[in-house]
């Protein structure tokens, strides 16, 4: 069973204002909320609910202070969002001196819709690894500080040096921060090595420094950098700045997925399948390995739409989508072509083990029972045709093999379905 989202525990006594942070939450953050009318009742949710990861509270409860109530949330560990309904500069500098990730007032516009944003930042900022390079290690522990309690998982390096082997050890990490002055690489040499390794893309360097010098910034900028940071900062400056940079590399990686994966199944379109195939054929040829091209077809799919209707069809693409990705290795390929039918690259099988390996996928797929929303299920059965490239045969295009483990497809098709045709090679 999949896990349930992380909860966000929302402390209000304003009945009406927690139902309509929660329905913010729920809606458009996507995330489960557990509420509270007081800190007693705060107290039992927190222990009847581990997976909660932020809090939202308010300032006013019944039977606790103000101070009381920062205090013993921050206790937990949990990232703290404080929402108020004045603001009064005093409160603010004493809430956010006090590992409280932010302060926001009631009464401002469009809070609620900042709010959903926030949550689903810091739900996501879970899965991102973010590296502290500074030599100081005062400054060092500073930023740390700052990006745990953003929910980050946090590594650190004194210097450029370890900082690169950091990120050689890790490939989680997508966010650096980077001071300038330090001994062997400074900050601006150590962005310029890991742009040269990492696009823009795949992580976001932000430059710091104390230094008064203008055309630092521009230096940072013109060597990698997506920003840069003049100490001091405050913590709602440098927080503004991390959620930019990374909300900017989700975007990204949301715009590759539109052009690069199907939207219904989530493998890869069509043409990602053609541009990662080809370069993993012409690895394999080059090795000297074999490899087969498959394409599978789901059987009598217009009788299922017919029978369950089109979201039925759609679960039973999606249940198919599941069951090639469990079975596949690492390195192969896969990719919904349209329709209801798929390809799939797999590299080192020779003929008995290709026959095994589409086999078994053939027979994972049989087992299946998809379910549909009123618990009623239904099973299908799939017809692979595979075509077989062995390492002694010339480079066959992409086009050739798939023509090929079509023209297969066929023949199981003619030959009952719910079955496996393979060919030995094929011919440019």
């Amino acid at each position: 069973m999949a896990a349930l989202p992380q909860r966000v525990l929302i402390v209000e006594n304003s009945r009406s204002y927690a139902g309509m942070l929660a329905e913010a939450m729920e809606e458009r953050a996507g995330l489960p909320v557990v509420l509270a009318r007081t800190m007693a009742e705060a107290e039992t949710a927190l222990a009847a609910n581990p997976d909660i990861f932020l809090v939202l509270s308010g300032l006013v409860l019944p039977d606790a202070a103000q101070d009381a109530i920062i205090d013993r949330f921050a206790e937990t560990g949990l990232p703290i969002v404080v929402v108020s309904s004045k603001y009064d500069e005093a409160l603010r500098d004493r809430i956010l001196g006090r590992s409280v990730v932010d302060y926001v007032i009631k009464s401002a516009p469009g809070h609620l819709e900042y709010l959903a944003w926030l949550a689903q930042r810091l739900d996501r900022n879970r899965r991102i690894a973010a590296l502290v390079v500074d030599d100081s290690p005062s400054a060092r522990l500073m930023v740390a500080e700052l990006l745990s309690s953003y929910g980050f998982r946090v590594l650190l390096a004194s210097s450029g040096e370890d900082g690169l082997l950091a990120m050689d050890q890790d490939p989680g990490i997508r966010l650096v921060i980077t001071d300038h002055e330090m001994p062997g690489l400074t900050g601006v040499d150590l962005s310029a090595k890991l742009r040269e390794r990492y696009a823009r893309d795949r992580m976001a360097i932000i430059g710091v420094s104390g230094a008064n010098k203008p055309e630092l910034v521009a230096r940072f900028l013109k060597n990698g950098a997506n920003d840069f940071l003049h100490k001091p900062f405050s913590r709602e400056e440098f927080f503004c700045r991390v959620s930019q940079n990374v909300d900017n590399l989700d975007l990204i990686g949301t715009l590759q997925d539109l052009a690069t994966k199907d939207f219904l199944t989530g493998l890869s379109n069509r043409r990602h399948f053609f541009e990662l195939a080809e370069r993993r054929i012409d690895a394999l040829h080059a090795a000297g390995r074999e490899c087969a091209v498959a394409t599978l077809d789901i059987d009598h799919f217009k009788k299922i739409n017919d029978t369950w209707g089109h979201d039925g069809g759609d679960l039973a693409l999606k249940s198919v989508a599941r069951a090639l990705q469990a079975h596949m290795r690492a390195e192969d390929v896969v990719a919904r072509f349209g329709g209801e039918e798929f390809v799939v690259l797999a590299g080192d099988l020779d003929a008995d083990s290709s026959r095994a390996y589409f086999e078994a996928l053939r027979e994972r797929i049989a087992a299946l029972s998809v379910e549909l929303p009123d618990g009623r299920t239904f099973s299908l059965t799939t017809s692979i045709g595979v075509c077989r490239l062995p390492a002694s045969s010339a480079k066959v295009p992409m086009h050739a093999a798939l023509n090929e483990s079509d023209r297969m497809l066929y023949i199981a098709k003619a030959g009952g379905r719910n079955r496996v045709e393979m060919t030995a090679s094929t011919s440019a």
